[in-house]
């Protein structure tokens, strides 16, 4: 294996593999830019954004387009054509076999445009809708029917259904409701020569099967051609097809024709389901749809050794369950160990070696107490289950799906090259048979002296099972390839499927001939060449010609795989290194979830890839790998379009599922940045804001007025970079500390429940120190004694997020050696600003790793998380409110979980509150004010908007002085929370 070079500057001499900033195939690039409508892009960083997905696979595209239209497919389609170039139709691209990856393709990408619901018919339990649509968006869309779309994979959040069409995908659920084929009524799909068809259930001879068939032309031929293959190999498809409930390997041969009523019918839908974009590009979808359940139950029953937890599986399908999923001690293991799922795993017994996990609804049974003491009667008492979990209530439900959920995010974060990778992982046998299948698949593993976790859909015969490996090096590949070609063999021996899930793509198409034998293959070449005779679409997956396909090739790591591992300012002992916490990146997506989550505010405001985690992160592993020159880096484009787009909200490091930490990677990179090119002035002003702020609180009131004369906003940005829109801050005279020192303290240290050390951040001393006030006089009213330091530096949050490390680290170690002493004595160190409260309990961590620090840090709170956390709200007295809030949180604080304190407290205060399920506001720091950001700032900032006006609540507060700029956009500047509980005090 190839190891990592040491460089303090991130400088590599390594060649360059293909670095090229023009458009690569002008003249294709050219041609397409004239036939659609759709944005066209074939430079290197598309290239590299879109060589990989959520699979162990990374082959560059020669370029992407994104089309709005079908008419725009149907052109891209037949340009391809003529320039003998290969077509690949993806979604959201997190495909853990391959699937939307393929070297020298032009992708389409249909996740940015072509993404509307374009009917629903409730009374026909039918939506059609464009491929780009993602699933959780339709399902939401369908909530106010009591509808859904059943098939609901675990990426559902990112997944588009185009996508799911592809994969033929399922999820937890399929044993109640089975997968993707089932639901697919109608498609609209451009074939192979750019021409448009209409596939949907025809009867065979009937008066419309015959029109199509008279018709001529490539429709009518594939109709002939479809039924013969079926006709002529019906006993190869009795005998060959996997009888499972998932079987997603091969085309789908024993599904589109069938019988019903005596009659004969076909539909090619079912064709292109699970076809992987080989036979066709879908461009519309008609879906059949559910009945929503209204209420759900779960029980989870403990097992202290694997295989008699697969034992059980056969006979809790006879209880009318909806869903059957396993975790294993492994799983357990790895979320005690873990901040973030340690809570998930708690009611887990210790001695647990596996549980099962069965799900009861509403439209199955309508006394879930009842049916579950069935069940406990059955595997407890009767069985050899020890222990049972009950779970009625949604949030008691939510944290069990949490907690099974949280098996490939855990298993992914594991420290060091190897990891269990997914190559085998969703094979799929008879349920019966699991116990059995498991035990020998344990011998292989043994045989090559790996380990797997085991977890997944159970009920279906399905086990995620991910060997752990080292695919950085030639013999964890070769181990691979020979665990796959065991495993194969043994899926065949139980009547299994390669593939019930995740489909074939690049891991598991070699193997489609061992499943089904040389007649069906030879079949499926046959209708491959009828769709698409140059074999253009997406090839190499499904079928392949002549020995192209290889599980072995392109590979996103492999031997020749090498990264720097550069000296840095933070420490990234914790993550193994700079180059190891890039590589976390698995590529699964998440953060292109288009809800209301933290993690990816700018992907939600643009849509593009390149401002995904995911985007960002596959960019920067080109640089330290030497697949683009490490020098790419420090340039303009680099930096403007990969960095400066990311808000630095932290939402990556909670919600990225195997954390990576962009805002902490894009610091580093600044900083080296400005130490090899020099930083702009605008930078630099932005990175010491206290200095400007203290001008301009000693020229107030005159420097507030310079702001408000005709054109000052449009010199601003002409000479900063400020956008005009934005009104500048307004600066007080009298500063938070002279307003303290001058009052003093009210609270006697002798007397005092807490000691406080009250530190103002920039915005709260000199343009609004109203939440600073408010905060004294709570903590007062709970006994606090509080003091305002006087020798601390700025938190150094403005440096750091502009990439000014040396001067954040000095301010750090400034304020940690001022404080230390006195924490030590058993002071704390409250803030108003979260922002700065998180640079003190998170980012100093990452500059100064000594004791001093963290004693420092695990004694800073901000001011609702300190009153909540030493419930000292139990002793104020509170006057009467009635008034309901809504309240937005800060992104730092929900990056490290501690968001959630002020609601506790405003409702302790009194208020009724809504807590929006809000993510970034758009304004993060200096980068709502930089006026080419200014639109994407806003645009971020209107999914906040929205939730505020969809809350029936009378006021809206935010801890955030960034989050309060943003709203003072749309009217007036909302109070700090603090504020609110100050307002609530009583005063006799």
């Amino acid at each position: 294996m190839a190891t990592r070079d040491e460089n303090p500057d991130f400088e590599t001499h390594r060649e360059s593999l293909g670095h090229d900033p023009a458009d690569a195939r002008p003249e294709l690039a050219s041609d397409l830019r004239s036939a659609v409508d759709g944005d066209v892009r074939f430079d290197e960083y598309t290239q590299i954004l879109y060589a990989t997905d959520g699979s162990i696979y990374q082959a560059r595209p020669v370029g992407v387009v994104f089309p709005t239209c079908i008419e725009d497919v149907q052109a891209a389609v037949r340009i391809a054509a003529e320039f003998d170039t290969p077509i690949l139709p993806r979604g959201a691209g997190s495909s853990l076999a391959g699937q939307s990856v393929g070297p020298g393709c032009v992708v389409l990408d249909f996740s940015r445009e072509m993404s509307e619901i374009l009917d629903v018919d409730p009374d026909s339990k039918r939506a059609t809708v464009e491929p780009g649509v993602v699933q959780d968006d339709l399902d939401d869309h369908l909530q106010r029917w009591g509808l859904k779309f059943a098939p609901d994979p675990a990426s559902s959040n990112r997944a588009t259904i185009g996508g799911g069409i592809g994969n033929n995908s399922t999820g937890a659920h399929s044993v109640r409701y089975g997968i993707t084929d089932a639901y697919t009524a109608e498609l609209e799909v451009v074939l192979a020569d750019g021409s448009l068809i209409r596939t949907r259930e025809i009867r065979v001879d009937s008066e419309e099967w015959d029109e199509i068939i008279e018709s001529g032309g490539k429709e009518a031929e594939l109709y002939r051609i479809v039924r013969k293959l079926v006709s002529e190999n019906e006993d190869e498809i009795e005998s060959r097809y996997p009888t499972l409930q998932r079987s997603v390997s091969g085309y789908n041969l024993h599904k589109v024709v069938y019988e019903r009523d005596g009659e004969t019918y076909i539909n090619l839908s079912k064709l292109f389901v699970g076809a992987e974009g080989t036979l066709g590009v879908v461009v519309r979808a008609t879906l059949d749809l559910v009945t929503r359940p209204e209420e759900t139950a779960l029980a989870l029953y403990c097992y202290d050794d694997l295989v008699s937890a697969l034992s059980a599986v056969p006979d809790a399908l006879d209880f009318d369950v909806s869903a059957v999923e396993l975790m294993d001690d492994e799983v357990f293991r790895l979320a005690r160990e873990s901040t973030e799922f340690a809570e998930y795993a708690e009611p887990i017994p210790e001695n647990a070696e596996a549980a099962l996990m069965l799900e009861f609804d509403s439209e199955l049974h309508s006394d879930f107490e009842e049916a579950i003491a069935e069940t406990n009667a059955h595997f407890v008492h009767a069985g050899d289950a020890f222990d049972v979990l009950e779970a009625y209530s949604d949030g008691d439900q939510a944290r069990l799906w949490k907690l099974r959920k949280a098996a490939i995010p855990l298993l992914m974060s594991m420290d060091g090259d190897p990891k269990p990778y997914p190559f085998i992982e969703d094979a799929s046998v008879p349920p019966e048979e699991l116990a059995e299948y498991v035990r020998e698949f344990m011998a292989i593993l043994d045989d090559h002296d790996t380990t797997a976790a085991y977890f997944a859909h159970a009920g279906s015969g399905t086990l995620h099972i991910r060997p752990i490996l080292n695919l950085k090096d030639e013999d964890g590949i070769e181990t691979m390839h020979s665990i796959a070609e065991d495993v194969t063999s043994l899926v065949l021996t139980h009547h299994g499927a390669f593939s019930g899930e995740h489909g074939d793509g690049l891991a598991r198409t070699e193997f489609n001939p061992k499943l089904y034998g040389p007649q069906l293959w030879n079949a499926f070449k046959r209708l491959k060449t009828a769709f698409d005779s140059d074999w253009r679409l997406n090839p190499g997956k499904v079928v392949f010609q002549d020995d192209e396909a290889d599980m072995r090739q392109n590979l996103r790591y492999g031997p020749e795989y090498a990264s720097i591992e550069p000296r840095t300012v933070q420490d990234f002992s914790e993550e193994g290194g700079f180059s190891h916490l890039v590589e976390l990146c698995n590529g699964c997506g998440t953060c292109r979830q288009t809800g209301s989550e933290t993690m990816c505010p700018s992907y939600r405001g643009m849509k593009d890839e390149m401002t995904t985690t995911r985007g960002r992160a596959n960019l920067l592993r080109a640089a330290i790998s030497g697949e683009i020159p490490t020098e790419e880096l420090y340039t303009d484009r680099f930096q403007e379009e990969v960095l400066d787009l990311c808000l630095g909200c932290k939402g990556c490091a909670r919600d990225c599922p195997t954390g990576v930490d962009l805002a902490k990677l894009k610091a580093e990179v600044k900083h080296a940045s400005h130490r090899k090119q020099g930083a702009s002035f605008r930078d630099k002003f932005f990175a010491e804001a206290e200095r400007a702020s203290a001008l301009g609180s000693a020229l107030a009131p005159v420097s507030n007025w310079a702001t408000k004369l005709p054109g000052a906003g449009l010199l601003a940005e002409k000479t900063l970079g400020i956008a005009a829109e934005r009104d500048l801050p307004r600066f007080t005279r009298e500063t938070f500390t002279d307003w303290f020192e001058s009052r003093g303290p009210r609270i006697s240290p002798e007397i005092a429940t807490e000691r406080v050390l009250f530190v103002p951040d920039t915005f709260t001393n000199y343009s609004y120190p109203e939440p600073g006030k408010a905060a004294v006089r709570v903590l007062e009213a709970a006994g606090v004694h509080v003091q305002v330091p006087d020798n601390l530096a700025p938190s150094g949050r403005a440096a750091y997020s502009e990439g000014f490390l040396d001067r954040a680290l000095d301010r750090a170690e400034t304020n940690v050696s001022a404080l230390e002493n006195r924490v030590e004595d058993g002071w704390s160190v409250v803030f108003v600003e979260p922002s700065d409260a998180v640079m003190f309990q998170d980012e100093y961590r990452d500059l100064l790793s000594d004791s001093a620090v963290e004693t420092v840090a695990e004694n800073t709170f901000g001011v609702c998380e300190f009153i909540d956390k030493k419930r000292l709200d139990d002793g104020i007295r509170f006057r009467e409110v009635d008034e309901s809030l809504a309240y937005h949180g800060h992104c730092n604080q929900k990056a490290i979980r501690s968001d959630h304190h002020a609601v506790g407290v405003l409702r302790r205060a009194g208020y009724e509150v809504d807590p929006l399920d809000s993510g970034c506001c758009g304004m993060a720091g200096s980068f709502g004010y930089r006026a080419e950001q200014y639109d994407l700032s806003q645009a971020i900032g209107r999914i906040l908007f929205e939730q505020v006006e969809a809350s029936d609540a009378e006021t809206v507060v935010a801890p955030g002085a960034s989050c309060r700029t943003q709203l003072e956009g749309r009217g007036e500047r909302p109070p700090h929370p603090i504020e609110k509980v100050a307002a609530a005090l009583h005063r006799p």
